[in-house]
């Protein structure tokens, strides 16, 4: 775990739906981002009962950020496949 985050809410992201330790703001943030991820399974984006589900935790400019974070972290992945790059290499303080 790094920077307050526990291993346990960690390893839970993938099955967030099912989990029991993260906040309704959190699944709110999770369902956005999980439609806006994963293309293949929604083709019409983000359905509007997401967003509204999620302007009920954040305002516009939290939304806009969670918007620009998730696009940005796919990025991130799509480069790290082009360039076959596996996940979970990283090692805390490689970096600085």
């Amino acid at each position: 775990a790094h920077i307050g985050e526990t291993s346990t809410r960690l390893n839970l992201v993938a099955t967030w739906r099912e989990a029991t330790v993260f906040t309704d703001a959190e699944r709110a943030a999770l369902e956005v981002a999980e439609q806006g991820t994963r293309i293949a399974d929604a083709a019409g984006g983000v359905t509007d009962e997401a967003w509204a589900n999620a302007a009920e935790h954040y305002d516009e400019d939290q939304l806009a950020a969670l918007m620009s974070l998730i696009a940005l972290i796919n990025a991130f992945n799509r480069l790290n496949v082009i360039n076959q790059q596996p996940a979970g290499d990283y090692k805390v303080g490689q970096f600085g």
